[in-house]
């Protein structure tokens, strides 16, 4: 490829790069992300590569690049940074290094490739040859038109569900195709737990401060930033106030605590206090879309809940067209329930086969906890009791009955 734009620098060309990012409409409100960490050039790196907080760019490839491919790499980079990637995957690198850099990279270049695709701001770098050396794939686009998860891209491409078009360069095993950039891992890893809180904080205000300023620009409805700056809730906090709320009998009572279900009234009468609860079911959904890990997890934190609430009984119910397990757990029993119970698999996503197993086991409890992905055959069915649903990996299901927190699988751990 002719080396352009030598009339000025490689540092000079990025600055220069940068510059025009922020000032263009579509990523204004990129400018303090892109302001994150520091951008470096260096002889000895032969492409780019970002450790989740700092840049590190190759002399020689930013000059053989056009000006609009050096955007692409520079917004690349800002986009491993914003979604955390080097520190929400670390789990995924540790399982399989090439695959986790080529998830990465597929989830960033499907949605960058879109943004670009009518005005050209941005483009793909090329070889010398003129071939696209970053990796594309339209197999990872999702029906609505946005693109897959980074973690579901690496499911495909590790169980063999989809396979990477073949190609090779370095860093990847032979064969295996290669992103234009590498991933500092090891770099991120170096980064001590309060080095790391201070970047997420730092990233999480820079994205705030740059929405803000982009509506007040007249841009709004960024889909980049309305997920990013969901609040981020702790799933086990939800589910511990759950069940220690929604579990709570009515043995005694006591003045000490009024119950407040009538105090807005004006009315002071004693809440119940009990040293147990009947009964409680954990529902999981066990069509085959829940990893047993995630699950060892989920019933782990059940359990450790449990032993504080002390309900009479936990009953596991385990569906998916239909409930095809049945497990009871005595109050004396709750401390092996992670370990001891056989979760079997089911078929079908279908929730409504719960509400009907109970009714007609005459299964009444205080509450009932829905494990599931959300996607569902039926609807969310109609429930007699306080219900969770603890929904993985899919922040758009919307249960139209009780309350919901979601979970992304991988924080479970």
């Amino acid at each position: 490829m002719l080396a352009l734009n030598q009339q000025l620098t490689a540092e000079q060309r990025i600055t220069k790069a940068v510059v025009d990012i922020t000032a263009h409409p579509r990523y204004m409100a990129l400018a303090g992300v892109l302001m994150v960490g520091n951008k470096t050039v260096s002889d000895d790196v032969p492409t780019a590569c970002t450790n989740g907080r700092d840049e590190t760019y190759g002399r020689a490839f930013v000059d053989s690049m056009t000006d609009a491919e050096l955007r692409f790499v520079i917004l690349h980079e800002c986009y491993h940074k914003m979604y955390r990637h080097l520190i929400t995957w670390k789990h995924l690198h540790d399982k399989n290094h090439n695959t986790a850099n080529m998830a990465c990279d597929y989830n960033i270049n499907g949605k960058l490739v879109d943004e670009n695709r009518e005005d050209g701001f941005a483009a793909m770098p090329r070889d010398e040859n003129g071939d696209q050396i970053g990796l594309y794939d339209e197999r990872f686009r999702k029906p609505d038109g946005s693109w897959m998860d980074t973690a579901v891209i690496f499911k495909a491409l590790d169980d063999g569900t989809q396979e990477p078009p073949k190609g090779g360069g370095g860093g990847a095993e032979p064969n295996e195709p290669q992103g234009f950039d590498e991933h500092d891992w090891e770099g991120a890893d170096k980064l001590s737990d309060d080095e790391v809180k201070e970047l997420e904080k730092e990233i999480d205000v820079a994205i705030r401060q740059g929405s803000m300023m982009a509506a007040k620009s007249g841009i709004t409805g960024d889909r980049r930033f309305d997920e990013l700056m969901q609040p981020q809730v702790d799933w086990r906090e939800v589910l511990r106030e759950f069940i220690q709320t929604t579990c709570t009998g009515n043995d005694y009572s006591t003045w000490k605590r009024p119950n407040r279900r009538y105090l807005g009234a004006g009315v002071y009468l004693p809440s119940g206090i009990s040293e147990k609860v009947d009964e409680l079911v954990i529902a999981v959904d066990t069509s085959g879309s829940i990893p047993d890990a995630d699950l060892a997890v989920f019933l782990s934190e059940v359990q450790s809940i449990c032993t504080t609430v002390k309900p009479d009984k936990v009953r596991l119910l385990y569906w998916g067209h239909e409930v095809v397990g049945d497990e009871s757990y005595e109050s004396h029993e709750l401390d092996t329930l992670a370990q001891s119970t056989k979760p079997k698999g089911g078929g079908g996503t279908d929730v409504e086969c719960v509400v009907e197993y109970m009714q007609q086991h005459q299964i009444k409890p205080q509450a009932t906890i829905i494990l599931t992905d959300g996607y569902l055959f039926g609807d969310w069915g109609t429930w007699d009791c306080p219900t969770l649903w603890c929904v993985i990996d899919n922040k758009h299901a919307t249960p139209d009955n009780g309350k919901v927190v979601h979970i992304d699988s991988a924080e479970i751990h």
